[in-house]
Formats: structure tokens, C-alpha cells, sequence
């Protein structure tokens, strides 16, 4: 009885794949809402806001991730959220103005323009579609806008299964 010898095509197609999930950042997602610096939820007033942002606990924003936003519809003056980021920059990772899925993508932003685009040079590349995290939809639309001048071809999926996307042209 002959024995079939199994092949493993994919690692031999030459595939290199890319998983945004590796640049996942683990760190703690809050968000500082305006809306209770207000006065009578309407107005921010400056000197109010100033002696709360000298009285404030910054420290417990150590280490995390912060969305700036005010959820009221209330005219927020630029300078407020400046004068906010002043005082949490020292404390927090990463601060933006925005949502959560501002954050998300900023995190993500920030990961994608640490990768070494080089690496992926005249390389097929597979950006894998599933994960465990949520990926924003950004962070893959980033990925291939930075592949492109660089790559051979970007494909989505997993390397048993892509969507072709891209193919430098001969």
C-alpha cells in the first residue's frame, strides 16, 4: 500500500501574512466626557474649569487611553479641550479627541506607521480577516494603503482562502 504524501501549499505558495490583531494595544479605553465640566449642562465657564483642572486626580489616567469628548450639545470652546490634553498628557498613553472608535483607530493608526513597510517589500501579502479583537475597518483600509507601493500583492483572508485585492501591475 503506497502511502499519500501530504503537501502543505500554503507554506509553499510564499504568503506572508499580516495579522492587525498583533497590534492590538492592550491598554484600558476611557473616555473624559465635557458634558460634567458644564455649568448647568450649557456653558463651560473658564474659571471654574481652570480650578477643577488644578484640584483634578490625573494620575488615575496613568497608563490608559483617552477619548476627549462632550456628549451634551453645548458650544465647548477649542481651547477647553487643549487645556484638557495638557493635563492628561502627562499621565495618559494616548489621548484624542473623539469616541472610542476614534481611539481605536488612532491606536491602530499609531501601530500601522511603526511597521517597517519594507519588510513587505515585492512580498504577497495576506491581511488576515478574522480576530479575535475588533479591527477597525481604518486600520485595514491604513495597512493597504501603505502595502501598495511596496507589495507584489495584497490579498484578505486567511492564506487557505484570500479575496485578491491587489497585483502590482508587470
Amino acid at each position: 500500500m503506497e502511502t499519500e504524501l501530504i503537501v502543505n501549499r500554503v507554506a509553499k505558495s510564499g504568503l506572508v501574512s499580516l495579522d492587525l490583531e498583533d497590534y492590538y494595544h492592550p491598554g484600558e479605553r476611557v473616555v473624559y466626557d465635557l458634558k460634567d465640566n458644564l455649568f448647568m449642562g450649557l456653558i463651560l465657564r473658564e474659571k471654574d474649569f481652570r480650578e477643577f483642572l488644578k484640584t483634578h486626580n490625573w494620575s488615575q489616567y496613568e497608563g490608559k487611553n483617552v477619548a476627549v469628548t462632550c456628549s451634551e450639545d453645548a458650544i465647548v470652546p477649542t481651547w477647553a479641550y487643549m487645556l484638557l490634553t495638557i493635563h492628561l498628557e502627562p499621565y495618559a498613553h494616548t489621548v484624542v479627541f473623539g469616541t472610542l472608535q476614534d481611539l481605536e483607530e488612532k491606536l491602530y493608526f499609531d501601530a500601522i506607521a511603526r511597521i517597517n513597510i519594507e519588510d513587505y517589500r515585492d512580498s504577497r501579502v495576506v491581511v488576515k480577516g478574522c480576530s479575535k479583537v475588533s479591527v477597525p475597518t481604518a486600520a485595514y483600509v491604513e495597512i493597504t494603503r501603505r502595502l501598495r507601493p511596496v507589495a507584489q500583492s495584497i490579498m484578505f483572508g486567511e492564506p487557505c482562502s484570500t479575496v485578491p485585492l491587489y497585483k502590482r501591475p508587470k
